[in-house]
């Protein structure tokens, strides 16, 4: 008998997915967006008929990674996802006391993150710390762009590296956000 080419295999699971993706119909739109129940400012959801089982009991410890600052005047796309994980799961009956998050935060993304160039991020990272968010930059990062630990908004952790940041979420349990 003779077996199937995995690497075939993977590339006709792959088109197969890109089809059925642009046939399928759209779950929601622009329009179809709206504020969660934890942050109401930022992170906003749709509400989705989803098959996945959720357990609500489930401790969600997970970390996000951001490299890359904002547009001038512009909130950080991560930090809002970390508040769009916050109101998505919460909404959807995970207690607040059950959502762990971290955002480790290296490269120019740590302008978002300063007093002195937040911009409209301060306001985000503000409501991420009231929830219990913890945003870590990356010491070698500070070194590199002359930012001492007074010049990070108030609750702002720093950490000797991103690589340590990671590496010690993991080893307490967090898994990495791959968006």
């Amino acid at each position: 008998m003779q077996t199937a080419n995995p690497a075939l295999m993977l590339r006709a699971t792959i088109l197969a997915c890109a089809a059925f993706t642009a046939s399928a119909p759209a779950l929601a739109g622009p329009d179809d967006f709206g504020p969660g129940p934890l942050i109401v400012e930022y992170g906003q959801i749709a509400a989705v008929d989803f098959d996945m089982a959720m357990p609500q009991d489930t401790a969600y410890q997970v970390a996000f990674d951001v490299a890359a600052r904002s547009e001038t005047d512009a909130l950080n796309r991560t930090l809002t996802s970390a508040a769009r994980f916050l109101n998505m799961h919460a909404a959807n009956g995970v207690a607040a006391e059950n959502l762990h998050l971290a955002v480790v935060i290296h490269g120019g993304a740590i302008n978002d993150v300063t007093t002195a160039s937040a911009g409209p991020n301060a306001d985000l990272v503000a409501a991420l710390l009231d929830h219990g968010v913890r945003l870590i930059v990356c010491g070698q990062t500070a070194a590199y762009y002359d930012v001492e630990r007074e010049d990070l908004l108030p609750g702002v952790e720093m950490a000797l590296s991103a690589m340590t940041a990671h590496a010690l979420l993991q080893q307490s349990g967090y898994t990495l956000n791959p968006f």
